[in-house]
């Protein structure tokens, strides 16, 4: 039997079938930059104070939006506005017709794998309390695929 995401579209998606498909690798919790007279979207490396930085999941995901008022709720509605997914993204990828990457948790069997694969933002981001301004964090890795990894554990590269 195939999985849930090959068969199903995004909105005949269970809530917990659609909470699934976040990988947990934090990156849509870094702050970015719209830039004003060109709308051109900048990243940067400065997390929001309710990411924990180690395992990349929200410390309060029930009551993020009544802590952080603009934390974005995303459903499948919301995506078809939405531009500044990463690339590596589990909902982009789906919404996109790619299908999950081999480091995806619902993949791998492996929640560690999106760490292990250096997709996620552990080790790379910074927390908001400590950033300061914005402007002198903007990177560009959150809004580029991930690079090929090596796997310690079987010394065999993988691509996403």
């Amino acid at each position: 039997m195939e999985p849930f995401w090959k068969t199903k579209s995004l909105e005949e998606m269970t809530p917990q079938e659609w909470e699934s498909l976040c990988d947990g690798c934090g990156r849509c919790c870094l702050h970015k930059l719209r830039h004003d007279e060109t709308d051109e979207l900048s990243f940067t490396n400065v997390a929001c104070r309710l990411l924990d930085l180690q395992s990349c999941q929200c410390s309060d995901y029930v009551r993020r939006q009544r802590r952080v008022p603009d934390c974005v709720s995303l459903t499948p509605k919301a995506l078809t506005d939405i531009d500044w997914l990463p690339p590596s993204c589990g909902y982009r990828r789906i919404r996109d017709g790619k299908g999950l990457a081999w480091w995806h948790p619902l993949v791998s069997g492996d929640p560690d794998t999106v760490h292990q694969a250096g997709v996620s933002v552990r080790g790379r981001a910074i927390s908001e309390i400590r950033a300061g301004a914005l402007e002198s964090h903007v990177v560009a890795w959150p809004g580029k695929p991930p690079r090929a990894r090596r796997l310690k554990s079987d010394d065999k590269k993988e691509t996403v």
